[in-house]
């Protein structure tokens, strides 16, 4: 209490002055600002900072100033998954406007040129704000930034302007932002509350960090999974902008952080000079930040390591990311270790740290053109040397997923081509139509490398994401280094391979699994109310060889006659990608269509548990991938309801990484609906829960991890380098299992970002998924836990009763690009009563 009086008595005069805040608050009274042009307030009907503004009221503004001003043009790039608009302002000076197309191609062809001259070239600034939608300070910021840009005058400005062309990104996450401001407006007080404890700074479940599928937007830029996405990286290639900033928010009790970030932890990728120009440019937020009295750090904590971060993704292409982090209000006002923060000045520091952005890009702006022209003639020299050498990637079982992987590297500007006819190497086959090369001669290897290369050792043990991403074993395709020599035509019209049902069959119908659209087919036909079965074992039909998993669904006794099962069919086979082979017969070699390794299927009826204790992230990627990608309805069951929920409705329920998040009495009833015959899907610290709940008993490996000759100074250190941040490991499989249905090859790259270890099973045949001895393929993981890791398993089967509990120790959905292991969930799912 006398902590609280203390910051009433000490700070209510800046309390009661920037909680009534107008422009003179934040804009320097020396400037001269065109009356012609409407301030905030004019349009959306509050002070900055006295509201959190809200996205219809900022595309609103961002329209009037457009309307007004000749600096600004508008740009609507397409839309989110809540159909918000994704804005992009282009802000410069009136002549430039005039001449900005050809502004825009002498500034991409000086990154192809031999020399280029950057004496008079206007250096390009990418400015985004608050891609994270509860870190609002730079969405707000981004209103007086832009407003600065439009109304200021005088001979600064126009300096500025004439040597600047800002690509202006008021809101990297519309629907998170609408969420957060929506969260923050309902509970302010008239009265503001700065005590942590009012529910204004405790959002409810998952909070406003995230889009509409709750994805953190903020590791997208190279997966580039996501619309808000699709459209930046768009607008990246096409201009490549030299700066990029990136406007986010950290802890209440920090200061603000801008980079560089621990120089021991930047990707080797990225060139010494990259880091140089930061802390050069680091000179001008000190400036600036010591000139209104902020505090700040820089080179003591985040990364340039992982590549699809917004501020790093621009150094692995010849352009420099800059985070910004500023201590987070929250809500409208918070105590916090250095005194009252309040919205309005969590505001002014992002607009302080955006204007000394561009005062250094225009400081800098020849030195920092020359870098990028230099950037992409070293890779040249690169890629020179590197002469015919290419890497071919496919999967002749699965041309779907091998077309999401080059759809990734064609938004990349990444040239590959078709195989010029079908070739074998190392084992593996490459089939034209299933399978790509990529020449590494050609205008960018360095991010070729970043895509593809393995990685295991480095010069830090700490990171802020992910140490691995490599998209091969993301993608589970087949890849390997080869020449050019094998390359038939550029491809300039990616396209999925063509579906269908090779003729009406009066008996019966067969596709594989292999196909990553395999589970969308199989869930439409069961939808239908068509009878589906599923092949336990392998056999050959007409001359053709079947694996593990394939669907047969007869043509007779169903509810539809043969020629409507053939039109559907062929309706779905188009949709899905998939070619389905009519059969005459059901004599096969192997097993017969009539056997009884084929089982009938049942549509599966999912509940994904949401809210409280459980990862929003996780929940989200399911959520998605069901959603936009196989059709599938999943009731999103929030803990909050599940004691009042009819179970029965469900035969599968989803439970991703959590401390459970049920009470007891809930617990019981989830435990007596597996018992009645459910299955329950659980993920990672799920496995934890149910193992103390003794609901599943699990082994799990301890890893008893002592301290010696480590400093106090260095125990954190010590501790997170023993963190598994994300990293790559194969795993040996058994193709016979119904988890491992659809996988061709004998093993497969998984991603962990846990040290959840579990002991292999006495019985062989309970350990379908296992760790080899030297698991590592890419990423870091320390000493200690690469020898705990190894032979344990990453999956674990639990019988109760009638029903049954599937257990996976890792996220086999991660980020939405791990489309390799998307179909160990749907296995889970669909052939759940095979295992």
């Amino acid at each position: 209490m006398f902590r609280f009086l203390l910051f009433l008595i000490v700070f209510v005069t800046p309390f009661q002055s920037q909680s009534q805040t107008d422009l003179s608050y934040y804009i320097s009274q020396n400037v001269n600002l065109n009356p012609n042009i409407p301030t905030p307030e004019s349009v959306i009907g509050h002070q900055v900072g006295e509201w959190h503004i809200t996205h219809d009221k900022l595309v609103e503004y961002m329209k009037a100033l457009a309307k007004s001003s000749d600096r600004i043009t508008l740009k609507d790039r397409g839309q989110t998954f809540e159909n918000r608009p994704l804005l992009l302002l282009t802000i410069t000076s009136p002549e430039n406007h005039k001449n900005i197309e050809a502004i825009q191609t002498a500034h991409i062809e000086a990154t192809d040129a031999k020399s280029a001259n950057a004496a008079h070239r206007p250096i390009v600034v990418y400015q985004g704000f608050s891609i994270h939608g509860n870190e609002p300070s730079g969405t707000n910021a981004a209103l007086l930034v832009a407003y600065y840009l439009a109304a200021a005058e005088g001979k600064a400005i126009n300096d500025l302007l004439e040597h600047t062309v800002i690509l202006f990104d008021p809101a990297l996450n519309p629907d998170g932002l609408q969420r957060f401001a929506y969260w923050a407006n309902t509970n302010k007080n008239i009265n503001l509350n700065p005590d942590p404890n009012d529910r204004e700074y405790s959002e409810i479940w998952p909070g406003g960090r995230t889009n509409h599928y709750w994805f953190d937007m903020n590791r997208d830029w190279l997966p580039v999974q996501l619309p808000e996405s699709r459209a930046r990286i768009e607008t990246f290639h096409n201009w490549m902008p030299n700066i990029l900033t990136d406007h986010h928010e950290m802890g209440t009790n920090a200061s603000f952080f801008f980079q560089p970030g621990v120089p021991s932890r930047t990707h080797p990728l990225t060139p010494q000079l990259n880091q140089e120009l930061t802390k050069n440019i680091a000179t001008y937020h000190a400036k600036a930040f010591d000139k209104i009295g902020s505090l700040y750090y820089s080179e003591e904590s985040f990364d340039d390591f992982y590549y699809g971060k917004g501020s790093t993704f621009p150094d692995i292409n010849g352009g420099i990311g800059i985070l910004f982090e500023q201590a987070s209000s929250r809500g409208h006002i918070q105590e916090s270790d250095n005194g009252l923060l309040t919205f309005p000045f969590t505001i002014k520091n992002q607009y302080t740290a955006a204007l000394s952005t561009l005062e250094a890009a225009h400081s800098m702006r020849q030195e920092i053109l020359e870098y990028q022209h230099q950037f992409y003639k070293n890779v040249k020299e690169e890629a020179a040397k590197e002469g015919k050498k290419a890497i071919v990637f496919g999967d002749e079982k699965d041309a779907a997923k091998t077309f999401h992987l080059a759809e990734i590297l064609k938004r990349h500007r990444i040239t590959f081509h078709e195989v010029k006819s079908d070739f074998s190497k190392d084992g593996k086959n490459y089939k034209k139509g299933y399978s790509y090369v990529v020449p590494k001669n050609q205008k960018n290897p360095r991010l070729i490398n970043a895509m593809f290369e393995t990685r295991t050792t480095f010069k830090d043990s700490l990171f802020y994401d992910v140490s691995a991403w490599t998209f091969p074993l993301a993608f589970n395709v087949d890849y390997t280094e080869t020449t050019t020599a094998h390359a038939g035509t550029v491809v300039t019209d990616l396209k999925h391979q063509q579906g269908g049902v090779s003729q009406q069959s009066e008996y019966a119908y067969l596709f594989e699994w292999h196909e990553y659209y395999a589970p969308q087919l199989l869930n439409s036909i069961l939808n239908k109310g068509l009878r589906a079965k599923v092949a336990l074992k392998r056999f050959k039909a007409n001359g053709k060889s079947y694996d593990y998993g394939t669907i047969m669904v007869p043509a007779k006794n169903q509810d539809f006659t043969p020629s409507e099962i053939y039109s559907f069919l062929k309706d779905k086979a188009e949709e899905s990608h998939i070619q389905i082979n009519a059969v005459a017969t059901g004599l096969n070699e192997g097993i017969d269509l009539g056997s009884r390794n084929f089982r009938t299927l049942e549509l599966p009826k999912i509940a994904l548990l949401v809210g409280d204790g459980i990862t929003s992230y996780d929940a989200g990627e399911i959520w998605h991938l069901f959603d936009t990608r196989y059709n599938i309805v999943a009731t999103k069951l929030d803990t909050k309801n599940f004691s009042r929920a009819d179970l029965s409705r469900y035969n599968t329920i989803i439970m991703v990484n959590s401390n459970g998040g049920l009470s007891e009495n809930n617990t019981k009833k989830l435990h007596s609906w597996i018992r009645n015959g459910g299955t329950l899907v659980a993920y990672k610290n799920a496995l934890k829960w149910l193992n103390s709940k003794k609901i599943m008993t699990i082994d799990f490996k301890k890893n008893k991890l002592i301290a010696k000759n480590i400093s106090f100074e260095a125990r954190r250190n010590f501790r997170g380098a023993q963190v598994i941040g994300g990293a790559i490991f194969e795993a040996e499989l058994d193709r016979s299992h119904p988890i491992n249905f659809g996988y061709k090859n004998n093993t497969l790259a998984l991603f962990r970002n846990s040290t959840l270890f579990i002991n292999e099973d006495k019985n062989s045949y309970n350990n379908p998924i296992q760790y080899t001895k030297n698991p590592l393929l890419s990423g870091y993981i320390s000493e200690e836990n690469l020898d705990s890791i190894s032979k344990t398993v990453p999956f674990k089967i639990g019988k109760i009763g009638r029903g049954k509990i599937i257990g996976f120790t890792d996220n086999t959905n991660f980020r939405a690009f791990w489309y390799g292991t998307n179909k160990l969930l749907m296995n889970a799912i669909f052939f759940r009563e095979e295992m």
